[in-house]
Order: C-alpha cells, then sequence, then structure tokens
C-alpha cells in the first residue's frame, strides 16, 4: 500500500474513462479499483506507512491467493465441451460459485483477498498498478498471457519484461491468468480434447519507483493504458492509437539476478535504474564505517539494472538490486517476500 504511484494513475485514468463514457465512447466494461488495498494504507508504524505486510498475519498482502484451478477443476472437468467460448463461461461461473457459496473468509486479510477476485474473476484482462522502491517502468506477466499484453508493454514504455510461468507464492495476477493455463493443462493431462482459451490476461505493472508520485507521470501513464483500451476495442475511438516500439525484449524471470549484500554497510550505487550493465561492472559498493572495509558488489549477468533498493544501510544478505538478464538460471520460487 506504499506503492502510491498506481493510486495517482488510477485517479487520472479515472476522469478519462469517466469522459469516455461521457461521450458514448465505452464499448465494454471497465472496472477500476481506486485503493486496492486499504488495510496496508492505514497501517503505520513509528510514523513510517507498513504497506506490504499485514501486521495480524506477516503475510503479504500480494502472496498467497488460493489456486482457482484447483477449487473447480472438480466441478468443470466433465462439463467443457467442443465450444472453447462456452467453455470459459462455464469455467468463470464454476469460479463465482466458490467464491460466493465455498470460501468463507475469516481473517481481515482473507476478506480483502475475497473482494479483489470478487470483482476480478470474470475479466478479460486484469491489470494490477504497483511500483518498485527505485526503478524503471517494467512489467511481470505469464507467458501464456504474453501475446495479448505485447501492446501495452509498448504503450507504457516498459524497459523491463519479466516472463513465467508461475512465478510462485500465489500473487494476485497469477491466481486469475494462472487457473487457464492449469485447467488446459489438466485437460490435457486427462486426455480430454475440449478447448480451453486464456480466459484472462493479467499483469503486475510496476510504474517505476516509489517516490515516482507526480501528475505527469500519471498523466502519461494513464493515457497509455486508455490507448492500450481503444486498442483493445473497449473504448471506441476515430482513429486506432498507434502502438509504439518496444524499449527492450522480454526475458524470463527466472534470468533476473537480484543482487545480495556481502555484509552490512553503507550502500553507495554506481548504477543507475535503466542502466544497461555487463558481467563485472560495478552496481555497488557496501561500506562497513566501523571496520573500516568497502565491498564492491559486481553485476553477474548482463542487462538492465530495473530495480534497486531506496535504503542506504543494509544488513548482510539484504537485497540490493535487480538486473534484467536473459537466460534463464533460477528455478522454484522466483518472487520476493
Amino acid at each position: 500500500a506504499e506503492e502510491l504511484p498506481g493510486m495517482l494513475v488510477a485517479h487520472h485514468l479515472r476522469a478519462l474513462l469517466e469522459a469516455a463514457e461521457t461521450a458514448g465512447k465505452m464499448q465494454g466494461e471497465v472496472v477500476l479499483v481506486p485503493v486496492a488495498n486499504p488495510i496496508g494504507l492505514a497501517q503505520r508504524v513509528d510514523h513510517k506507512p507498513m504497506g506490504r505486510f499485514d501486521l495480524d498475519t506477516s503475510e503479504n498482502f500480494n502472496r498467497h491467493y488460493p489456486d482457482l484451478a484447483k477449487a473447480v477443476w472438480p466441478v468443470v472437468q466433465d462439463n467443457l465441451g467442443t465450444d472453447g467460448a462456452a467453455n470459459i463461461a462455464t469455467v468463470r461461473h464454476a469460479i463465482g460459485q466458490y467464491l460466493q457459496q465455498d470460501w468463507k473468509p475469516d481473517t481481515e486479510l482473507q476478506s480483502l483477498r475475497h473482494r479483489l477476485l470478487c470483482l476480478s474473476f470474470d475479466a478479460d484482462y486484469v491489470l494490477d498498478l504497483h511500483c518498485d522502491c527505485e526503478s524503471v517502468m517494467h512489467f511481470y506477466t505469464e507467458e501464456a498471457c504474453w501475446p495479448q499484453l505485447e501492446p501495452l508493454t509498448r504503450f507504457l514504455q516498459c524497459q523491463a519484461v519479466l516472463l513465467a510461468k508461475n512465478s510462485g507464492s500465489g500473487p494476485f495476477d497469477e491466481c486469475l491468468s494462472g487457473l487457464w493455463w492449469r485447467l488446459a493443462d489438466n485437460l490435457a493431462q486427462a486426455g480430454n480434447p475440449a478447448p480451453l482459451p486464456q480466459g484472462c490476461c493479467s499483469s503486475t505493472i510496476e510504474l517505476r519507483g516509489e517516490t515516482d508520485v507526480s501528475h505527469a507521470l500519471a498523466q502519461g501513464d494513464a493515457q497509455a493504458l486508455l490507448s492500450y483500451l481503444q486498442h483493445l476495442g473497449v473504448l471506441a475511438c476515430a482513429v486506432a492509437p498507434v502502438v509504439p516500439p518496444a524499449l527492450c525484449r522480454a526475458t524470463p524471470l527466472a534470468g533476473s539476478e537480484t543482487l545480495t549484500a556481502p555484509s552490512a554497510g553503507v550502500v553507495v550505487f554506481a548504477a543507475q535504474p535503466g542502466q544497461m550493465l555487463q558481467p563485472g561492472d560495478l552496481v555497488a559498493e557496501v561500506i562497513d564505517p566501523i571496520a573500516n572495509h568497502s565491498q564492491r558488489v559486481l553485476a553477474g549477468v548482463a542487462g538492465p539494472l530495473y530495480a534497486r533498493i531506496r535504503d542506504r544501510y543494509v544488513t548482510a544478505g539484504a537485497e540490493l538490486g535487480k538486473i534484467a538478464g536473459a537466460v534463464a538460471f533460477k528455478t522454484g520460487e522466483l518472487l520476493g517476500a
């Protein structure tokens, strides 16, 4: 909830959508959530915002969403036919039934997750607005969603795009998109030829850094989202928006290198967000002011430094930054806490 650029972008997008609706240009349905995490927004400790982890459960607000494919597979596995669109409708109905009748939230945090899923489970596209600490515009999505979402990364002028089939930890966006390819995999394994298209394409959009909160940036980002809605045909327009050239190629999330501090100390960055790095390039120095000792942190892969931390004093092993490498080398859980 301390990731405020998305709230300001939503504020400006709301005005654009209202104008489009007044002008009779709305051809689809857009659900806009102006504040997705009111619990975290209200959490403060020693005058500092604490919006990433729920203070009651210590859970990340954007992790541990339910496996919807597992929940509805027993219901839909024998009820899918030869019509892909009808199969999407069948699955969405089953999800709606599960959310309304079977899943009974028993904590405030679960209630928040439940509410967000009720607003989004039947969406064709879900755009989850986030930001990093200090970063350039970047984008996470699942591989099954990439063809449909690729134009959006161009409208947003992303400088890093990270793809995974399953990043782990059950984040909100992958809860919604992942259920479709998981069900499709289940059908294939069961020898069932029923077609099941990717019923929802979702993404996490990282709107630069936490302090990149300005009307100029937010208005530009809101216009980019509006252009994508026009591109999809959700909003009518006299002339279709031109999709800009891409600023980067998509790379595997499993190829992203997370740099860590070799010891505690003061962090002095040598590389800036967005800077292209080669293996061996200096990213930062960590200086122990008591021992009068400095250690260099070097890039291990080639690619852009797409995010780095905001703090300038760290403990040993703390995350420092991330480089979007082009070659996958990690397995298992790919997201941080």
